[in-house]
Order: structure tokens, then sequence, then C-alpha cells
């Protein structure tokens, strides 16, 4: 069953959008998101980015495109690829003109799904928005972090423990590297001790794990 809204995907759209096709869409994406392989890029984490998204809407410069990347920006997600992001965007641009999409709410579109690659905050006046909700989950409480950290884990099985632990661990120094993890006041007031402390905790974890 899905956990995501029907109702609330075909308000993002145009009276003169036709409701078959918006409906379709939905329903790839729903098909999408609930991939076998998928153990955190999946129907929860959209529905947890949108209820993110709801708590900081007032910042948003284009609210709807920023709601309709958040949708889009894990459509494709295969971990032996490097394109993901580009693969999402572009299958949201495919379902954008087939609803004769304004041209500046797609570009707006892609350029925020393309931001959460790097999670690089300068290619929209929104991405730095989007990018903290993306990276929501890593100012959670410790038990949520530690269910992601599975989660991600469980998405990259095929990857050895050994090689896994060294990457992962790199990719978490280079968030708690950063001046600041959240870009925006509101997320870092909310998130950003607690998320300092789960990846302290993960990278402590990755370079030295507990014997078995």
């Amino acid at each position: 069953m899905s956990v995501l809204s029907p109702e609330r995907w075909a308000r993002l759209w145009p009276a003169a959008a036709e409701e078959k096709l918006v409906a379709e869409c939905f329903r790839q994406l729903v098909a999408l998101y609930s991939e076998p392989h998928r153990h955190y890029h999946n129907q929860q984490h959209i529905a947890d980015c949108l209820a993110e998204f709801d708590r900081a809407r007032e910042l948003a410069r284009q609210p709807i495109s920023v709601e309709l990347a958040i949708w889009f920006h894990d459509a494709v997600y295969d971990t032996r690829a490097a394109d993901n992001e580009e693969r999402s965007a572009q299958l949201a641009l495919a379902w954008l003109s087939r609803t004769h999409a304004e041209p500046a709410l797609m570009d707006a579109v892609s350029h925020l799904i393309l931001a959460t690659k790097k999670h690089d905050a300068s290619l929209h006046e929104d991405a730095a928005l989007l990018v903290d909700v993306d990276l929501s989950i890593l100012g959670q409480p410790q038990n949520r972090f530690w269910d992601y950290e599975s989660q991600i884990r469980a998405e990259y099985s095929w990857v050895p423990a050994d090689i896994f632990s060294g990457k992962r661990a790199e990719i978490l120094e280079g968030f708690l590297a950063r001046r600041r993890i959240y870009n925006t006041d509101f997320f870092f007031g909310r998130l950003e001790v607690q998320a300092r402390a789960n990846l302290q905790a993960s990278i402590r974890h990755l370079r030295n794990p507990s014997p078995v």
C-alpha cells in the first residue's frame, strides 16, 4: 500500500493538466519507489521529505518547484550507477512536458533535482532548502539515524564490508568537515547538533567496527 498521497500529488498540478496523465505519473513514481532493492530511498523517504518541507514551506521562493523536485529526486535509484539524479531529472522533464508545464517550472525542477547529487545549494534559489530537506535524516534521533545507516548498507549489500565502510566513512566525514551541514537557519537550529553527533558516532563505528 502506498504511503504517498495521490490527493496531495494531484493538488500540485494546474487545473489544465489532464487528470488521467497526472494519475499515471503518480502510479509510476509509486512503482519506482517500491522497487525491492530500495531500503531507504523509497516511498517513506519521500513522505518524510514532504513532512520536513511542510515545516519549512514558507522559506521556499518556488514551493511548487521544490515539492515536485522532492517527488522526483530519487525516482531513478541504482546503487551501481552514477547518473541517478540526471535520469531522475530527465524523467521529471518528460512528465512535465506531457502536462504542458511552463518552461520556467521545468527548468527549476530539473536544477533542484540535480542539486541533490552533490548537495549543491548554488544551483537554484531554493536549492539550499531542498538540500536541507534531503539531509534532514542526518539530524534525526539516534535510533532513526542508525536505522537509516542500516538501510543504506542494505542498499549497498553487493559492496564488500571493508570497502563499504571506508567509502561510507569518507562520505560522512565530508559532511562533518563542512562549516555547516544545514544551509538554512531553520534546519541548522533544529538539526545541526544532533547531525554532528550522529555522524561522529557512525564514523567511529565505520573506522573501528566492533568485533563480532
